[in-house]
This record gives C-alpha cells, structure tokens and sequence, in this order.
C-alpha cells in the first residue's frame, strides 16, 4: 500500500478561504442559510469554515448543523455494522437554504442518504452541496458539488484519505493506493 500527498496543510488552509469566500459570495450575510456537516468527516470542514466566516469576514450568525445519515443510507443493514454518529440541529431548515457539508465526494450516495436525513427537520427553499474533495469519475448517481476544493481523478483501488488536526492531529489529504 503507497500513499501519495494529494493537499498539504498549506493547500487545505487556501481551499478553504477560497470556499469560504464562495459561500460568502452566494449567501452573503447567512440570514436564511444554514451549514450542515455531513457526520461524521464533514463536520471538521464544516466547522472550519465556519470558524473562517465568523472570524475573518465577520458573519454573526451561521446556523451550523450536523447530520446523521447512518439510518438513511442504501447499504444499513447489508453487511458491515455501522457507527450511528450525533445530529445537531438547533433550528429548522424551512425555507432556508442549506449547504450541505462533507470531505469527499465519491459515489453520491451518502449526499442521497442526506436529502432524505434533512427533510426530518423541515423543507429546505434549496441544497446546496460543497466538498472538500470531489472524485469525478467515481459516481454512481447525478450528484455533483456546487462548491468544491479540489477535483481527484481516483481509479476505484485508490482511496482518498482527508485528515484533520482536530480528529487526526494533522491537516493532510492522502490518495492511497492499495
């Protein structure tokens, strides 16, 4: 198994005020936008970005949610025993806009899990979706980033590996090959 650096920490600190700068663009003061990490990786981006928003562009008030997709997903209960992880939601999504959240996107399927997740908390006005990582050629359904960090051509033996400081103790993103 080889692993080659894909992001430094260097790299991943640009992506996201890069995206964090988008997200401002598109939605300016927050005022009917919520975030929502998609548990569990997409949390750390989440709230980094948020932390982005409020500490250099003086956004107020984000609403920032993490959702659960584990009981929502096509593959619960076909195999390998999943880990339910913590929703924290302390609003409703009704006609906000919400920006769902997540490190990687492969093969859509945990980002369908998520749209069905959401409409327990409400009917969103619309989704939108930003990634860390978007693995084009990997999809399996007609899902794609609005926002994304960076673009991985991965062949199906290769993996993508995001680590975050606060969960792995360093800002790094692998593609590893098996």
């Amino acid at each position: 198994m080889s692993q080659k650096v894909l992001l430094t920490s260097k790299e991943i600190n640009i992506i996201l005020h890069r995206l964090a700068c988008q997200l401002l663009e598109n939605h300016l003061d927050f005022t009917d936008t919520a975030l929502i990490g998609i548990q569990p990786r997409g949390v750390f981006l989440a709230e980094r970005l948020a932390k982005i928003l409020k500490q250099e562009y003086e956004v107020k008030d984000i609403p920032l949610g993490f959702l659960d997709i584990t009981f929502f997903r096509d593959d619960f209960g076909r195999g390998e025993i999943l880990k339910a992880n913590t929703t924290k939601m302390d609003f409703l999504v009704e006609d906000k806009k919400v920006v769902f959240i997540d490190d990687v996107l492969y093969t859509g399927r945990s980002i369908r899990a998520a749209l069905t997740a959401i409409q327990s908390f409400g009917r969103p006005k619309s989704i939108e979706l930003l990634t860390l990582i978007d693995r084009r050629f990997s999809r399996h359904l007609p899902i794609q980033p609005n926002y994304r960090g960076r673009q991985v051509d991965a062949i199906n033996n290769e993996k993508v590996k995001v680590m975050w400081e606060e969960n792995d103790g360093e800002d790094i993103v692998y593609l590893v090959s098996k």
